[in-house]
């Protein structure tokens, strides 16, 4: 029993080697690999974080290049025009997703907007969240929710500064900053903070625990590659798929029971739900508002630290921002939202912050749904695609002085287009306008409102940390002191 067992496996390896080698061989024009073995491909050549080992595979076989995760076949392209010609002439062709264990255990099985298969339901989703959940009316009536999260954080900063500099660590603040704001738009809470609700304490601990197990999870591997070689502990993101799933349900039975419906999204969702009940299921209302939690917050939280590590690190730049602001908005009251179009540098800033950090690297991964080209090379059906926009950023073939952070680049008509933050093509995030509005309008208020500068004479360390959303390594810690203007005291 035991020979037989053990001529199995070798039998079945034998196959599979041998179909991974005619696999091979069979696929004609196919981008440079580096070499690679039978049944695991190029893993041993892969590391953590992905973006940067793609970006050194690229540096010796071109900016289109092909890799095998196990039996999938993979493209990486790190060029603009690639990227380009993959979401305009290849645009259907690639709006497809591979199964990734990310959409399976939180992406409600691949039936939320972010991981599911092109086609008419994720088109119905996409147009839920771009006409009615995104909607530039619904972001205009949670301007004031984003208003009030802002000045709270203000408030918490002039407390603590409104004598001298003190130093003071922004990670866990921005953090509390965006999830808040989330939270407060799709379901009326707070969960971060000391004023938190007391009858919310314990839900609220139940939240954070979660979003903190959640950020655990790194970069984006197919399924049967996450599995082969446990990149991923399947089990633990399951169990945290489940935690996810019992809290937004909890959420959403909360609101179903209550008397009056409000303005929040869950009570928009399930309003709709009454309306057309055999659409508007508990899973795609839980699917969309997980959609909306994942790709509101954290990316912008991390968004804003690099920011002000980046102003910190160049003073002059910081100044130049204090003084578009002073000039444009005045001393005497807050910026406003509306006020962003009258402050290109500061618009600018964010821009640059979004090149160099970009808080998805490798967007969301592709597959192809038919062969295709990409430049001149040829990409078979059922290829995973993945688009480093982290080393399109930095192409010295496209930027001058890719490492330097220069906001005045964008100045130069057609710099911003070059951008690939927020993705392109039919499945670019559809949250690009309410990610910008937040990150316009808290970086402007926090440079208006304080000085800033670094803790010591050296620089912040800028080295990434580990996650799909690349925080910076070292949470940012860097000395504040309240400006003593007119506008200050409305929050004091």
């Amino acid at each position: 029993m035991v020979i037989f067992y053990y001529l199995s496996i070798i039998l079945l390896v034998s196959l599979v080697s041998l179909k991974f080698l005619f696999q091979t061989k069979k696929l004609e024009n196919f981008p440079p690999s580096p070499p690679h073995f039978p049944i695991i491909g190029n893993l041993q050549q892969i590391k953590q974080p992905l973006h940067h080992s793609f970006y050194e595979l690229a540096q010796k076989y071109g900016k289109i290049f092909s890799l095998r995760f196990g039996s999938c076949l993979v493209v990486v392209v790190s060029s603009l025009t690639a990227a380009q010609e993959c979401f305009t002439k290849n645009d259907v062709t690639f709006s497809n997703r591979p199964k990734l264990l990310l959409g399976k255990y939180i992406g409600y099985n691949y039936t939320a907007v972010v991981f599911a298969p092109y086609g008419d339901h994720w088109r119905n989703l996409r147009r839920i969240i771009t006409l009615e959940l995104l909607s530039s009316h619904r972001l205009n009536s949670s301007l004031e929710i984003r208003t009030d999260e802002i000045m709270r954080l203000l408030q918490k900063l002039g407390q603590l500064s409104c004598k001298d500099f003190v130093k003071v660590e922004l990670k866990s603040k921005f953090k509390e900053l965006t999830f808040n704001t989330m939270m407060r738009v799709l379901a009326g809470k707070r969960y971060y903070g000391e004023d938190v609700d007391p009858s919310d304490l314990e839900e609220a601990n139940n939240f954070r625990e979660i979003m903190k197990e959640l950020g655990k999870y790194g970069d984006f591997i197919p399924t049967v590659m996450s599995r082969l070689f446990d990149l991923f502990s399947e089990k633990g993101l399951k169990r945290t798929g489940e935690k996810l799933d019992a809290f937004i349900q909890k959420i959403v039975d909360d609101h179903r029971g209550r008397k009056e419906s409000d303005n929040s999204m869950i009570g928009h969702l399930l309003r709709q739900q009454q309306a057309q009940p055999e659409y508007y299921t508990d899973q795609i209302i839980k699917g969309l508002l997980m959609d909306l939690l994942n790709a509101g917050t954290d990316t912008s939280a991390v968004t804003l630290e690099w920011a002000i590590s980046n102003l910190v690190n160049n003073p002059e730049i910081l100044k130049k921002v204090r003084e578009e602001l002073d000039t444009q908005i005045g001393q005497d009251r807050l910026m406003i939202e509306t006020d962003v179009t009258k402050l290109p540098y500061l618009q600018n800033v964010v821009y640059e912050t979004l090149r160099l950090h970009p808080a998805a690297p490798l967007l969301v991964p592709h597959f192809s749904s038919s062969e295709c080209t990409i430049g001149e090379y040829k990409v078979p059906k059922e290829t995973t695609l993945y688009v480093n926009i982290w080393a399109i950023h930095r192409d010295p073939e496209l930027w001058k002085d890719p490492m330097v952070f220069k906001p005045e680049r964008f100045e130069k008509e057609g710099e911003v287009s070059k951008l690939l933050s927020f993705g392109i093509g039919r499945r670019a995030c559809p949250g690009e306008n309410m990610a910008q509005r937040t990150l316009s309008l808290g970086l402007g208020l926090l440079v208006q409102c304080f000085d800033w500068k670094r803790i010591g004479e050296e620089l912040v360390d800028l080295s990434e940390g580990q996650g799909i959303t690349v925080p910076k390594k070292y949470p940012l810690e860097a000395m504040c002191r309240m400006r003593h203007i007119p506008a200050t005291n409305t929050f004091l």
